[in-house]
């Protein structure tokens, strides 16, 4: 048996799980329940979020939003992709439009360091990727594998297995607490959504001014992340040296 036609049946046998078909279904409602208010959002060409401009996703949003056509042009994808996973028959282009879009959010997120969006966006990333390989035997397609045309190996559609997957169950956990944990601790400071919020992070460090000529760099100053978070960092080591 060759590789891709295992593949094929340990895929087919993954699909038969009832537990597996639910997830599917709550990926695709998640999914669609995040894309559509945001989307919305830009096609009434409404601002996103109330977010200062000196806020490095502010300055992006603000924009974004000046783009014309373009930022409502964003909100019709969002909302398209969505509606696309609703829809049983139409799931998986929805999932291949919204793939695209949120790994962009997600790059965008963690860029900026986003507070919030930076921990949701790598989740829906993920619940992305769990749609596109579940619909693997009809995407497999336009892969180039060396493949007939015909696929022999999907069972009867009114077969289930009413086992519970605890490996897979096991798996994703471990695989959300790492995830969660190199999120939660992957920057020594973020620039938060208000000045308030920012300065709060003083309380834990080891050099409290450091951190608030920081916020006070981004949310008073606004001058942008990297010129802030280099004279943030050349604060702790000349800490450090003293």
């Amino acid at each position: 048996m060759s590789f891709y036609s295992k593949l094929d049946q340990i895929h087919a046998g993954l699909r038969k799980n009832i537990w597996l078909q639910y997830f599917s279904i709550f990926c695709r409602v998640a999914l669609a329940a995040g894309f559509i208010p945001s989307g919305l959002v830009k096609i009434f060409n409404e601002r996103f979020t109330s977010l200062s401009v000196n806020h490095p996703m502010g300055h992006y949003l603000e924009a974004l939003y000046y783009t014309e056509y373009y930022y409502p042009f964003i909100g019709v994808l969002q909302v398209t992709a969505a509606i696309l996973l609703l829809i049983p028959r139409t799931a998986t282009l929805g999932a291949l439009i919204y793939f695209p879009i949120i790994l962009n959010i997600t790059i965008l997120s963690l860029a900026v360091r986003f507070v919030g969006s930076h921990i949701t966006s790598p989740l829906m990333v993920l619940a992305n990727l769990f749609l596109i390989l579940w619909d693997y035997h009809k995407i497999k397609y336009i892969l180039p594998f060396n493949e007939p045309p015909e696929h022999k190996v999907l069972r009867d559609k009114n077969e289930r297995i009413k086992r519970f997957p605890v490996r897979f169950a096991i798996s994703s956990v471990a695989v959300l607490v790492v995830l969660m944990v190199i999120l939660l601790n992957m920057y020594n400071i973020e620039p938060y959504n208000s000045l308030k919020d920012c300065e709060r992070q003083a309380k834990k460090s080891k050099n409290p001014k450091a951190v608030d000529d920081f916020c006070n760099c981004i949310h008073i100053e606004g001058k942008p992340l990297g010129k802030c978070l280099d004279t943030y960092n050349k604060a702790l080591e000349a800490n450090k040296n003293q």
